[in-house]
């Protein structure tokens, strides 16, 4: 099962703020208290005197001490706050899992996805309060998929209205090709390879915007001679890694709402899959 990381950080952050405001409106009172009396107590000595005098000082620290909760509280409250707000209304940090974005995204790419491009939302509640700009054809999408409580990423290809069609491997997007152009045999051995002819790299282009895509250049898939009509504030997905991705075309609802989605992926920040970390691959996301 996946760590709901959002919810834990949120918890977090309301635990040790209410900690630290239960002792400024109660707890504290009774250190102030405290330390009254032992500065009544030791009235009779000078500020000078008061600085030697270790009688003096063990009993004002002893009387101004925090509970160990709320010194806790106060030191990671302010760092949690922030990690928070960055987290859930800036930018989040990802780690690519799989292999249904290659080779746009490789297993072990860590990268950076902005969460405010589409709109502020409510974190965990996932609820939008701002609006500031929707999902574009060609984009790569962080987002919940109908089916599952857990992140995935894959490129956007249908917006609402749209009709999708594949037809002898061939993409169409309102009964238009997407243009492919050959860049390369892939040359990597992958697992799970199915495409007894061999894979190849292409570039596609989506409303004007060009991005990789590995593909079986031979039809053979049951999603082949299928139409897919994307119904309003939804949105159809697909792994740039077109023969090896569990995406739109086989989810049992293959449309993702609106309100799944978590923010846009533009770039790459490091690689770590194996040995050291990596910076080689750092980079804009196209």
């Amino acid at each position: 099962m996946d760590i709901n990381l959002p919810l834990i950080l949120m918890l977090a952050v309301a635990f040790t703020g209410l900690v630290w405001l239960i002792d400024i409106l109660f707890w504290s009172k009774s250190r102030k208290a405290a330390i009254a009396e032992v500065e009544q107590r030791h009235g009779h000595l000078s500020e000078e005197q008061r600085q030697g005098d270790s009688g003096y000082i063990a009993a004002r620290q002893k009387a101004a001490k925090e509970p160990v909760l709320v010194e806790y509280s106060k030191s990671f409250f302010p760092i949690l706050a922030i990690v928070f707000v960055l987290r859930s209304f800036l930018i989040e940090p990802f780690k690519i899992p799989s292999e249904s974005m290659v080779p746009t995204l490789e297993v072990g790419d860590f990268i950076a996805v902005n969460k405010y491009t589409y709109g502020i939302r409510l974190p965990v509640f996932r609820t939008k309060i701002l609006d500031l700009g929707s999902p574009q054809r060609g984009d790569v999408v962080v987002f919940f998929p109908p089916h599952e409580d857990r992140y995935f990423i894959k490129r956007l290809i249908g917006m609402p209205g749209d009709i999708i069609q594949i037809r002898d491997n061939v993409l169409y997007v309102n009964g238009e090709p997407l243009p492919q152009e050959l860049l390369m045999e892939d040359p990597v051995n992958r697992h799970g390879s199915a495409c007894w002819s061999g894979y190849q790299i292409v570039n596609e282009t989506i409303d004007e915007k060009k991005h990789l895509v590995r593909k079986c250049p031979t039809a053979g898939r049951s999603w082949n001679d299928r139409t897919w009509i994307v119904p309003e504030g939804h949105y159809f997905m697909m792994g740039d890694n077109r023969d090896n991705s569990l995406d739109s075309r086989v989810w049992p609802d293959p449309f993702v709402p609106d309100k799944n989605i978590v923010g846009k992926a533009f770039a790459v920040w490091m690689h770590w899959n194996e040995g050291l970390p990596s910076f080689g691959r750092a980079g804009a996301i196209k």
